[in-house]
This record gives C-alpha cells, sequence and structure tokens, in this order.
C-alpha cells in the first residue's frame, strides 16, 4: 500500500518536474525565436532602407529626365507659337497697312460723292427748271395747235387712237405674213380647205343640171315597164350603165344620176331606143347599152378626130384622141371643155404667128392642155398633172408636156410656148358669155368687185380682170407698207366673200411699188 502511494507521488514528482523542464525549455526557445525575429526585423528594415534609397535616387533621375523633356517639349512650342505670332503679327501689320489705304481711298471717294451730290443736286434742280419750261412751252404750243389745227383734245386723242389702232394693224399684218409663211409648210391641209370651201361655195343648181339627165316618157304607164317585176329591169339598166335611175312623181319622165357625163349619155340613148323598141327586160337591156356603149365611144373617137382636123393638129395618138373627144361630154363652170380647147389652140397659133414662133406646136399645146379633165376621177392630182403625165406616156414632144403641166402656174419656172397656152386658156375663160352668163350680170359683178377695192382707204386704182375671177388693186406706196397690203388684201377678200355672190373663187391681187425718178441735166 504504501509502495503505491509513493510510486503515485514519484509519478507526480515527474510529472512537475517534466513541467517545469518544459516551461523552461519553452522560455529559452521562445526567447531565441525573439531574438532571431529582432534579427530578422532588423535585416528587413535595413533593406528596406537600402531599397527605398535606390527607388528615391531612381525616381529622382526620372524625374529630372521627364523634367528635361518637359523643358524641350516647352522650349519648341515656345519658339512654334512664337514664329506663329511673328507671322500672324506681320499679317495684321500688313493688313493694317490695306486698311489705311482703302480708308484713305474711302475717304477721297466720298469726298468725290459728296461733290458729285452736290453737282447732281445742281442738275436736278435745273432740269425741274427745265421740265416746268417745257410744261410751260408744252401746254402753249398745244393751245397753238389747236387754234392752227382747229380741234380739240379729245379730237386729238382720237387722232392718236387711230394712229395707234394702224399701228397695230401693221403689227398684226406682219404676224399674218409670217404665219401664211409657215402655212406654206402645211399646203396639203390648206388645199383641202380651199376644196372644202369651193365645195361648200358651189352652186347647187348647177351641179343638178350637170350631174342629171332627164328622159321624156311617152305615159305614166312606161315606168312601171322600166321599173320591171320586182324592180328588174331597173337594177339591170343601172348595173349594165353605172348610172342611178331615179323614177318619182316627175309626169312623163325619169331621171339619170351620175357624175361621169359619159355613162349618163350611154344610160340616157340606151333608154331612149328601148322606150322606143317597147321589148324591156335583162337581155335586151345589155344587148342596146353594149351596142350604145360602143356607138359613144365612135362617136368621142370622131370628136377627137374632128378637133384635130379642125385644128390643124396631126399625127395624136388614138388614145389622145379619145381622151380629147370625151372632153365634148365635160364642162367647167358650164363651159364646154372641147370647145375651150379648141379656142385656146387657136388663141395660141394666133400669139404664136406674132411672136414668130412654131405655129403647129402652139395649136397642139392649146388644144391638149386640158385632156386631163377628161381622165377618170379615181386618179388623184391636179388635171395639169395628169394631163402631162397622159401625154407623156403616149409620146409627146417634152415642151407640149411641159406646157401643159405648167399652164396654170404662177410663170416662174414656165416656158414661152407654157405661157402662151396659159395666156390663151386665160382669154377663153375670160370673155363674156363663155361661161353662160348674161352680159348684165357679168358687168354687174365687176362694177361690184371695183367698188368693193375702192371702198378702202389708201386704194389708188383697181382693174377686175378675167371675167371678174380676178382683181389687181394698185395702192398709194406712201399710205399703204408692206405690211398693210396683207392686212388689206385679207380684208378685201372678207369683204368680197360677205357682200358679192359669185362663182368659183376670186384672186386678189394688192401691188405696191417705189417709183423713184429724176432728171439727168
Amino acid at each position: 500500500m504504501l509502495n503505491g502511494g509513493l510510486f503515485v507521488l514519484f509519478i507526480i514528482v515527474a510529472v512537475l518536474a517534466g513541467a517545469v523542464v518544459g516551461y523552461v525549455l519553452k522560455q529559452i526557445f521562445t526567447a531565441k525565436k525573439i531574438k532571431a525575429s529582432e534579427s530578422l526585423a532588423a535585416r528587413i528594415v535595413e533593406e528596406s532602407k537600402k531599397e527605398a534609397e535606390t527607388i528615391k535616387k531612381e525616381a529622382i533621375l526620372q524625374a529630372k529626365e521627364n523634367l528635361l523633356k518637359m523643358k524641350a517639349d516647352f522650349d519648341r512650342e515656345t519658339k512654334d507659337v512664337k514664329s506663329d505670332l511673328e507671322g500672324l503679327e506681320k499679317r495684321i501689320r500688313t493688313k493694317e497697312e490695306n486698311l489705311d489705304k482703302r480708308i484713305d481711298t474711302l475717304s477721297q471717294k466720298e469726298s468725290n460723292i459728296e461733290g458729285r451730290d452736290k453737282t447732281l443736286s445742281q442738275k436736278e434742280n435745273a432740269l425741274e427748271e427745265k421740265h416746268r419750261r417745257l410744261d410751260a412751252l408744252v401746254e402753249e404750243q398745244k393751245e397753238k395747235l389747236e387754234k392752227i389745227a382747229g380741234i380739240t383734245p379729245e379730237e386729238a386723242k382720237n387722232i392718236l387712237i387711230q394712229s395707234m389702232e394702224t399701228e397695230a394693224k401693221r403689227d398684226a399684218a406682219a404676224i399674218v405674213r409670217k404665219i401664211e409663211e409657215e402655212a406654206k409648210l402645211t399646203g396639203d391641209r390648206k388645199a383641202r380647205e380651199i376644196i372644202a370651201y369651193s365645195i361648200q361655195r358651189y352652186a347647187g343648181d348647177y351641179v343638178a343640171e350637170h350631174t342629171v339627165s332627164v328622159v321624156n316618157l311617152p305615159s305614166e304607164e312606161m315606168k312601171g315597164r322600166i321599173i320591171g317585176r320586182e324592180g328588174r329591169n331597173i337594177r339591170a339598166i343601172e348595173a349594165a350603165t353605172g348610172i342611178d335611175l331615179i323614177v318619182d312623181d316627175t309626169p312623163e319622165a325619169v331621171v339619170l344620176s351620175s357624175f361621169d357625163p359619159i355613162r349618163r349619155e350611154v344610160a340616157r340613148i340606151s333608154l331612149e331606143r328601148l322606150i322606143q323598141d317597147g321589148r324591156i327586160h335583162p337581155g335586151r337591156i345589155e344587148e342596146i347599152v353594149k351596142k350604145v356603149r360602143t356607138e359613144v365611144e365612135q362617136i368621142i373617137r370622131e370628136t377627137g378626130e374632128k378637133a384635130s382636123f379642125d385644128c390643124g393638129v396631126h399625127d395624136i395618138h388614138p388614145e389622145i384622141i379619145n381622151m380629147l373627144g370625151a372632153l365634148k361630154y365635160r364642162t367647167s363652170y358650164s363651159q364646154n371643155v372641147l370647145q375651150h380647147s379648141i379656142d385656146v389652140a387657136y388663141l395660141t397659133g394666133l400669139m404664136a404667128a406674132e411672136l414668130k414662133m412654131n405655129i403647129k406646136e402652139a395649136k397642139r399645146a392649146g388644144l391638149l392642155h386640158d385632156i386631163g379633165k377628161a381622165v377618170d376621177h379615181k386618179i388623184e392630182g391636179t388635171h395639169a398633172a395628169i394631163g402631162a403625165d397622159f401625154a407623156k406616156r403616149f409620146g409627146e414632144n417634152p415642151r407640149i408636156v411641159q406646157a401643159i403641166a405648167t399652164h396654170h402656174d404662177d410663170g416662174r419656172n414656165n416656158t414661152l410656148l407654157g405661157v402662151l397656152v396659159q395666156a390663151a386658156d386665160t382669154l377663153s375663160a375670160a370673155r363674156p358669155g363663155a361661161r353662160r352668163e348674161m352680159l348684165e350680170t357679168y358687168v354687174k359683178r365687176l362694177e361690184e368687185l371695183e367698188k368693193i377695192a375702192h371702198s378702202f382707204n389708201g386704194v389708188d386704182k383697181c382693174f377686175a380682170i378675167q371675167a371678174g375671177r380676178e382683181i389687181r388693186i394698185m395702192v398709194e406706196n406712201e399710205k399703204i407698207s408692206d405690211n398693210d397690203t396683207v392686212m388689206l388684201c385679207n380684208d378685201i377678200i372678207k369683204k368680197i366673200e360677205s357682200e358679192l355672190s359669185y362663182p368659183g373663187q376670186i384672186k386678189v391681187t394688192v401691188i405696191r411699188e417705189t417709183r423713184v425718178s429724176n432728171f439727168a441735166k
């Protein structure tokens, strides 16, 4: 038991001794660590001081370098700014010098302007004084003019208005001339208008007279036989002859209508023979029409040959002979074209004899000048151009062809033979009675035509020629200008159209000429 207590005590003492030893050792180790730490800290502090010193030196060097660099940059910028300032100063100095010069110039101009203002003021005052004197003179002249002229201001105003109106008409005439020149470029349209006016003014009774033929019947019963059962006879007549057969209420007569006079003549003779024969049926109608057509063709050929023989014109192509004979059935303004052609042939021959020209050639041209009127209407063109083409096709002399083609031209491109044909054509158509007009009507129309022309101011003389188809007016060149002649011509045309009745158309020619004469001493 005792041993056990000792053992425990020993253990306790051992433990205590061990704790003391451990504590002492710990204190020793702790002091060593503290000493080591203090030496380490001192070493670190020393190193830090050295490193801080090094950094400080480097920073000082870097700062010095930066300062040197900044100083160099500043010096350079300062130098640039200084040079710019010097240039700016130089420019400013130059501008100041220029401004000084301008100020001097402006001062000089200002002084000049002031002088001019003074001069202008003086001139203005002088002008006002002159205007006052002129107004007084104008009033004085007005009073003198009124006393001398014996007219009031209102009358003078009317005269002024008339002069302005005349000037306006002159300007309008110039415009009209320009428009007419432009109208030459549209000749086709103008031609169509002229044809339309001619158709509108063409006498209706004349058309009826020369486009229909009347066949007398022995009785009213014959109308029924001409018509036939269900109209077969009248249809056969129209089909065979190419005309319109009109059966109306006209007692004992039927009407044949066609613009082709040869067809109408064939139909008339055929119908008269059918009436005499009494046998009217389609077969007989065709037989009679065929026979009559042959007879009419024979009559046309014989008529052409007789006309050429009477005029002394020979060796004409048979086709031209037929065309010449066909003119027997053609009329122009109620004048028979064949008789007209014969008259022209005689007149052309007479004038050619006086001029020592070829008489036979002149007669030939005169006889054939209107053969274009016998050509069928389906061929387009003027009768002069158609006739010339027809004559050329059948071997006529080029001079004859030229005369036919130009017998209605203005003469600028015409030959001497063509001028003779043109003159003879005008004479034949212009003589009184040639176109079935009464002499009294003819003379009256000429007088009215000249009276209308004389009613305009500035007209000196006027002459109605070509049986009233043309009027030539001479004007006073001091009162009428070239532009006024255009307006005068249009005014006369309008007055003729509104106040005068006439067949066809009337050509108005206004002539203005200037004559200068003097004496050789």
